[in-house]
């Protein structure tokens, strides 16, 4: 027993010196994470704000002038400038300078004294059909709230009954919207969240690959063969120092979410770092079973192109599993990803505990399970 040890240790040692040698693996475990995840924390955002907006004020009144006002007076959209014709309004849209257009008509200041209905044109860029969509939604609200201030001002709008004559007078309903775990709606909450099961496997995955196959490529797998260790020992100290090294990179990421994004911590942090280990485990069993069927670092990552971007797009990490199609959401629970994304969610934003989350970390576990016995099996074969 203690001579097992001691050759264990000793590979292990082994192993670290040689990644420490490897100034490329020890940056990956560094630089990148930090990158991807500042980047996407930052960049990905379901908010539109800033929209260049464009207008031709045909009234050229003091109501028309508000309605412009109240436009780009919010943070959906910026006052671009004013247009004298609708073409030139459309070339404008069409070569990008601006992103959203406001036709206000003659008569509109007109029609709004007289308590008629005024119509406005709004044009958006759809293009980029999510962008438009809540660029539209983004006008509607800004509309109601500009009608809603119209009676105070003096002007009255007409309103057509669509219910018979004899109907008595009704009430109206209130909508109180109540935002539970995100008061604030930040939007890099739920990002930085799913990012970090992303990094988990693809970071794991990609630096147990290289590492391995840069070691066929010295040629040290056969001298390990000619060592007095064991199967088993060679496996067990080839996984522990990237484990270890990639559970260091998982708490940097945690720091930077708690620091930089400020992500709430409501559950227990164990609950976090044990999805987290499991997550890693799983890439480098990803990472070991690309490597033992490839023979150099240019086919791992090659091989890699068609592993990982599944992974990362069925995940639910970036977008939401409701935004998928119908037909494509039940492949998600086959992804380790996705388990470790309503795990960390869950347990970081409302505070749930393992008897809620325990089905997503019984399904991680077995994904973990299958995944390094599948990866332990194929690189034993290629000892033996």
């Amino acid at each position: 027993m203690k001579l097992f040890n001691y050759r264990l240790s000793a590979l292990i040692t082994k192993e670290f010196t040689q990644i420490r040698r490897d100034r490329r693996v020890a940056l990956s475990l560094i630089i990148p994470p930090v990158l991807q995840l500042l980047l996407f924390g930052f960049v990905l955002n379901s908010k539109v704000e800033n929209l260049r907006l464009g207008v031709i004020d045909d009234s050229r009144t003091p109501e028309s002038r508000e309605l412009v006002a109240t436009l780009s007076e919010s943070r959906s959209f910026r006052l671009s400038g004013y247009f004298l014709s609708p073409d030139r309004l459309s070339d404008a849209i069409t070569q990008g300078k601006v992103q959203a257009g406001l036709v206000i008509p003659y008569d509109y200041a007109r029609d709004l004294q007289r308590g008629r209905q005024a119509s406005v044109q709004f044009l958006l860029n759809a293009m980029d059909a999510n962008t438009a969509t809540i660029a539209r939604n983004y006008a509607q609200g800004v509309l109601a709230t500009y009608n809603a201030g119209l009676p105070s001002s003096g002007l009255h709008a007409s309103f057509q009954q669509i219910a018979g004559a004899d109907a008595g007078a009704r009430g109206s309903v209130d909508l109180q919207p109540a935002f539970l775990y995100n008061p604030g709606l930040v939007t890099s909450w739920f990002t930085v969240t799913g990012i970090l099961g992303l990094l988990c496997i693809l970071n794991g995955s990609l630096v147990a690959s290289a590492t391995m196959v840069k070691e066929r490529e010295a040629g040290t797998i056969e001298q390990l063969l000619m060592s007095p260790a064991g199967t088993s020992e060679v496996i067990l100290a080839k996984i522990a120092p990237l484990f270890l090294l990639l559970c260091l990179m998982a708490l940097l990421a945690i720091g930077l979410m708690r620091g930089v994004f400020h992500v709430p911590f409501h559950g227990s942090f164990l609950l976090v770092f044990g999805g987290a280990a499991l997550c890693l485990l799983s890439g480098i069993g990803i990472g070991t079973f690309i490597a033992t069927f490839t023979k150099s670092a240019e086919q791992a990552q090659l091989t890699s192109f068609f592993v990982n971007p599944p992974l990362a797009s069925l995940s639910g990490a970036l977008t939401p599993v409701e935004a998928m199609p119908h037909w494509m959401q039940p492949l998600t629970k086959f992804n380790p990803i996705y388990h470790f994304g309503v795990i960390a969610r869950a347990s970081m934003l409302k505070g749930s505990g393992f008897d809620t989350l325990w089905p997503n970390f019984l399904a991680l576990l077995i994904f973990t399970v299958v995944l390094v016995s599948l990866s332990v099996w194929r690189f034993r074969k290629q000892l033996g």
